[in-house]
C-alpha cells in the first residue's frame, strides 16, 4: 500500500532529502494561472461574478451570498444536543489555549529618559475561510474564529462554499458553529473567489438581496483550503495579510521499535480520510515495526468508512514509509520534511520532541493523536503544509495583531544621542537626519 524509501546508510543533504521524501505533486504556478483571472473578475464584477462562479464550481446559484440571520438562527436551533455540547467544549478549550498566546505589552528604558513601549494592536477586520468539499469542518470555524476573537479583532467575517443540497447556503453545522461563536457576517462563497472577495471587497448585485456593498475588504485572510485557495492567498498577499498557504493535510510520525503499530496505523489513516491527496508519512529505524504497522494499516483501512479515499491517499506519491539508520536520523529527516502534524512515538517522546525544529504542530507520546489537535486539545489545527513549516507558523493570535513600537524620549535623552547619531548619519550621507536633532538642541540652548 505504502511506498518505501530506504535512507539507511545514505547521508543526504537537506536538498537531497527534499528531492526523495514523499510529497504531493503540487503545481502552484498552474494554480496561480487559474486563480488570477478569477480574482480579477471578482474585483471587477463583485457579487455577479461570485454567483456565476458558484454556479460553475458548486453547482448552485445562491440566492443569498450573505447568509441571512434567520438561517443562522435555524441552524443553531436544529443542532443536535450532543454536537452542540462538543462544539462548545472545543470553543472553551481553544479559547483557553489561545489566551496563552497573547503577547504582553512592555515598556523598556533604553537610556534614562528614553523609553520604547512595545504595543500589540489587533487588525480591524478579518476574513476567515472554512473549506467545504468532502467533509464538513465546524472545527475550522472554531479554530479561525477563536484566535481572532482572543486577539481582539473588531470585525470578523467568515465564508464557506455554498452547498446545493442546502439551497445554496453553507452546511448547517458550519452556520450553527458561527452562531454559537457570535459571528453574524457569514458568506456562501468558496474557493479562490472567496479569497478575492475578502481581499478586494465585493459590490452588491442590483435586484438581489445584496446590499450596495456586499462585503467590505478585510485586513487579514486566514484558513485552510485546496491548492486554488492557497494559490489565491499567495496572489493577494500584500493586498491583505495571510496566515500561511495551508493546503491538503499531512501527517508525519516518528516511531521507534517499541511504538504501538495499531496506534500509528490509526493516526496515519485518520489524516488519509480527509482527502485523496492527503499525506501520511512514517519515519522509523525499525523494519519490523514498519511491517507490523503496515499490516495494521491494511486491516484498518478495509473497515473504515472512507476506505476508497484512504487507499488513494496512502498509495499516492505524497505518502510512504521512510526507513532510517536510527532515531537521530529519523529526527533529521523529519525536520527536513517539515510536517504539518508530527507525532512522536518513541521511548523518550518529550525529550525527542524538543529536537524538532520544523513542524506545524508536534504531538507528543502515544496518547496525543492528531485528532485531539483537530478538535479538542486547545491548539490550532490551521497549520503550514508542504514543508512551509520551515518558516511559517500555525494559525495563532499573532496572525491578527500588529507589533508596534512607541518611542518616547525626553529632551535630555535625545540630546545625549546627538553625537553618535550624527556620526552614523554623516557616514550614510544623510546629514538632515542629524540636523533634525541639532535644530532642537539649538532651540533649547537659545
Amino acid at each position: 500500500m505504502l511506498q518505501r524509501i530506504d535512507l539507511r546508510g545514505r547521508k543526504l543533504t537537506r536538498n537531497e532529502l527534499n528531492a526523495v521524501l514523499p510529497r504531493a505533486e503540487v503545481d502552484i504556478d498552474r494554480a496561480l494561472d487559474v486563480v488570477g483571472p478569477i480574482l480579477e473578475a471578482v474585483r471587477q464584477r463583485g457579487a455577479v461574478e461570485l454567483r456565476d462562479l458558484a454556479e460553475k464550481f458548486d453547482g448552485v446559484r445562491p440566492e443569498h451570498l450573505r447568509v441571512p440571520q434567520a438561517a443562522l438562527d435555524r441552524a443553531e436551533a436544529e443542532l443536535a444536543p450532543e454536537l452542540r455540547e462538543a462544539i462548545e467544549l472545543s470553543i472553551e478549550h481553544n479559547r483557553i489555549g489561545h489566551e496563552a498566546q497573547v503577547p504582553v505589552e512592555k515598556s523598556t528604558q533604553i537610556v534614562p529618559g528614553g523609553v520604547v513601549h512595545q504595543r500589540w494592536i489587533p487588525v480591524r477586520r478579518v476574513g476567515l475561510y472554512v473549506p467545504g468539499g468532502l467533509a464538513v469542518y465546524p472545527s475550522s470555524v472554531v479554530h479561525n474564529v477563536v484566535a481572532a476573537q482572543v486577539a481582539g479583532v473588531e470585525a470578523i467575517a467568515l465564508t464557506s462554499p455554498p452547498q446545493k443540497e442546502f439551497g445554496g447556503l453553507p452546511h448547517p453545522t458550519i452556520l450553527a458553529a458561527c452562531k454559537l461563536l457570535g459571528i453574524t457576517e457569514v458568506y456562501a462563497v468558496g474557493g479562490a473567489q472567496a479569497i478575492g472577495m475578502f481581499a478586494y471587497g465585493a459590490a452588491g448585485e442590483p435586484g438581489t438581496s445584496d446590499d450596495d456593498v456586499l462585503c467590505e475588504p478585510t485586513d487579514v485572510v486566514t484558513g485552510p483550503g485546496n491548492i486554488y485557495v492557497a494559490a489565491a492567498k499567495r496572489a493577494v498577499h500584500g493586498v491583505v495579510g495571510i496566515d500561511a498557504e495551508a493546503g491538503t493535510t499531512e501527517i508525519g510520525i516518528i516511531a521507534d521499535a517499541d511504538a504501538n503499530p495499531a496506534y500509528v496505523a490509526a493516526d496515519m489513516l485518520s489524516q488519509a480520510e480527509h482527502d485523496p491527496a492527503a499525506a501520511s508519512v512514517l519515519f522509523t529505524d525499525s523494519v519490523e515495526f514498519a511491517d507490523a504497522m503496515e499490516r495494521e494499516l491494511i486491516a484498518q483501512t478495509e473497515t473504515t468508512k472512507h476506505s476508497a479515499r484512504v487507499k488513494t491517499a496512502l498509495s499516492g506519491p505524497q505518502s510512504g514509509i521512510v526507513l532510517t539508520d536510527d532515531l537521530a536520523h529519523s529526527i533529521t529527516v523529519a525536520n527536513a520534511y517539515g510536517a504539518e502534524h508530527l507525532e512522536i512515538h518513541t521511548a523518550n517522546a518529550a525529550q525527542d520532541a524538543r529536537q524538532i525544529t520544523n513542524a506545524g504542530a508536534i504531538f507528543v507520546g502515544p496518547y496525543t493523536p492528531v485528532p485531539l489537535g483537530d478538535y479538542m486539545a486547545g491548539s490550532n489545527h490551521v497549520l503550514p503544509t508542504g514543508g512551509t513549516a520551515r518558516f511559517a507558523s500555525g494559525l495563532n493570535v499573532t496572525a491578527f495583531i500588529k507589533s508596534v513600537q512607541e518611542i518616547e524620549y525626553t529632551y535630555e535623552a535625545m540630546a545625549s544621542m546627538y553625537g553618535p547619531l550624527r556620526a552614523i548619519a554623516d557616514d550614510e550621507d544623510l546629514p538632515a537626519h542629524g540636523d533634525a536633532l541639532q535644530v532642537r538642541i539649538e532651540a533649547e540652548e537659545n
